[in-house]
């Protein structure tokens, strides 16, 4: 592991004096998430469409929203993330709060190493890579209930994590972190079997305790999610229903930390050109 990831402070040495951002613009509610927070019921959404999660949450608030996300992200991607995606290095000056809400698709089972999964887009010529992505279709769900290997273990998971919160914390000591215990799925894909899910739950949660982080949890609404009408059929994403169940839960954590507004920013004066 020591090769892919690298010192959280050399991660955060580039913008930690960023003097862009001042105290006063430090207002915005930054999400590092996977699909789930911009995927509806009948596919991907832009980053700014109001029905989900992360814009009901800054809207509820008052405060502008970063939501910085890509489908099948695990807590590796959000750790490459930080360390070479130039939308994060220009968002946390700028946060009030940031968001974790990732770890989902590291639990889910991968019947191959991620690596060999994640390289049959490279496959040529098409042919072989159609007929490879199939096998893999048609394995998934039939070894899925094994529930090995995942595709993130816990141990690895919570590695990635505490590196996230320690560059985060190095670049700014003031910021809050609100930690989302990752949900459920009753996906086809994945043999409606998701036995990744408790340890890699129980992990985050008792790594967010050791590190004093508040906690929302996705899991009970999400159970409730795919027994309802207007979920994705993928069974992995959620129904409009879904984000606003979540965007509350958010957004209630996020006013128990107290005001998203620092309040030199509220008392400050008016910007004149």
């Amino acid at each position: 592991m020591n090769g892919d990831i690298k010192n959280g402070s050399s991660a955060a040495s580039d913008i930690k004096n960023d003097p862009s951002a001042d105290e006063t613009s430090q207002n915005t509610i930054v999400v590092l998430a996977d699909s789930l927070s911009y995927y509806g019921p009948k596919g991907g959404l832009p980053a700014d469409d109001p029905r989900i999660w992360p814009n009901l949450v800054g809207a509820r608030l008052g405060a502008p929203v970063e939501l910085i996300a890509r489908i099948g992200w695990t807590s590796r991607d959000v750790w490459w993330a930080i360390t070479q995606d130039p939308r994060v290095w220009a968002a946390i000056p700028k946060a009030s709060v940031v968001v974790l809400a990732f770890g989902g698709m590291d639990s889910l089972p991968s019947p191959l190493p991620t690596a060999l999964r994640e390289g049959i887009r490279y496959l040529r010529p098409g042919w072989l890579r159609a007929g490879v992505r199939d096998g893999y279709g048609w394995l998934q769900p039939r070894l899925s209930p094994l529930g090995w290997p995942m595709a993130v273990p816990p141990r690895l998971m919570i590695e990635y994590f505490e590196r996230i919160r320690g560059a985060l914390a190095q670049l700014r000591p003031d910021l809050r972190l609100i930690v989302c215990l990752p949900p459920t799925h009753d996906s086809p894909y994945y043999g409606h079997a998701h036995p990744g899910h408790p340890r890699t739950r129980a992990a985050i949660v008792d790594w967010a305790a050791k590190a004093g982080l508040p906690t929302v949890d996705f899991t009970p609404p999400s159970v409730v999610n795919f027994h309802q009408p207007g979920h994705n059929p993928d069974g992995i994403h959620w129904g409009f229903e879904m984000h606003k169940a979540v965007a509350e839960l958010v957004a209630e954590k996020i006013e128990e930390l107290g005001t998203t507004v620092p309040e030199a920013a509220a008392d400050a004066p008016p910007a004149t050109d």
